[in-house]
């Protein structure tokens, strides 16, 4: 099954996805080649979430030489697409490649790294910025960002998300997940699908996903 039911998550099983993941969390993957295969990453999860998440219908078809019946894929026109500045750039790159006529919207989020995790393992976050399109209920909303840690930054998003409206579905998709963050998330909003490539063994100290990809926003773009 490309796609597996965990306790609190999806987990994406596909071949190419574990590979191209593989290549991300290397040391050696330079800036230029972490950006593509997040771009990669992106595809391949958005025809993941097509295939696995999507229903299809039978429709009537008009071929050069004959009338026959095809299937096709329910609401494509009807997908919401959530940048999680900045790390989830290009991984939204890639998943717009599988959903062409997604509407965007885009959240610049972070946590206070000064301030630290408190004993409940959460951050204080920040929303510097939101702009969302119009949702409506039978929409597929994809809130996206490669790491989904403690959770706090996606918690804050989604907060957002919903105040614009309360869609069908809505997905919150990572490349590399921790187990608290997948709780902390399911627990606030037990609707969300949480759909994820590798559920990693911890976070550290400081909040970090081990043994993780590192900081993806500061390997994507070289800062």
């Amino acid at each position: 099954m490309p796609i597996e039911d965990r306790d609190d998550a999806h987990v994406i099983t596909h071949a190419l996805a574990k590979h191209t993941l593989s290549e991300l969390r290397s040391v050696d993957t330079d800036q230029v080649a972490f950006r593509n295969g997040l771009i990669d990453l992106g595809r391949l999860c958005g025809f993941e979430i097509i295939d696995g998440m999507m229903d299809t219908e039978y429709v009537s078809i008009t071929t050069p030489l004959a009338e026959t019946t095809g299937e096709v894929v329910k609401g494509l026109d009807d997908v919401v697409i959530v940048n999680v500045l900045r790390a989830a750039t290009p991984f939204v790159e890639g998943l717009v490649e599988a959903f062409p006529h997604a509407r965007q919207g885009v959240i610049s989020a972070g946590r206070d790294e000064d301030a630290g995790m408190d004993d409940d393992g959460e951050f204080p976050i920040t929303v510097d910025y939101v702009k969302l399109p119009d949702i409506n209920e039978d929409d597929t909303v994809i809130v996206a960002d490669p790491m989904l840690a403690t959770g706090s930054t996606m918690v804050a998003v989604l907060e957002e998300v919903l105040e614009k409206g309360d869609p069908e579905r809505f997905v919150v998709l990572s490349a590399v997940s921790a187990p608290p963050g997948l709780v902390r998330v399911d627990e606030a909003f037990p609707k969300a699908d949480i759909l994820t490539v590798s559920i990693d063994e911890r976070l550290d100290d400081d909040g970090y996903i081990v043994p993780g990809v590192g900081d993806a926003g500061d390997r994507a773009f070289g800062t």
